[in-house]
């Protein structure tokens, strides 16, 4: 993708981190085409809604403009790693 999604993708984890990283951080792991890659790492690990950690940067995306799906979570109890597919920006 363009820089323009990388600018958003770099806001957004900006964004997700000021309000969670007491609990989760993200980082950005790759953006590739309509993909971006993000690892979530935090005592959120240890709590039974993990997922929702990882689903919550999709609404920070949307608060950005940027339409996206989440496909797929995997990882372990240290962290999560998220895939999430660009469907459209505003």
């Amino acid at each position: 993708m363009n820089k323009s999604i990388n600018s958003i993708v770099s806001k957004a984890v900006e964004v997700y981190n000021k309000y969670r990283a007491l609990e989760a951080e993200a980082e950005v792991l790759k953006i590739s085409g309509n993909k971006i890659i993000v690892k979530f790492k935090g005592s959120f690990c240890v709590t039974c809604g993990v997922n929702d950690w990882v689903e919550d940067f999709k609404y920070v995306l949307e608060d950005l403009n940027v339409d996206s799906e989440l496909e797929r979570i995997h990882g372990n109890e240290k962290f999560r790693i998220g895939v999430f597919r660009v469907k459209r920006r505003g």
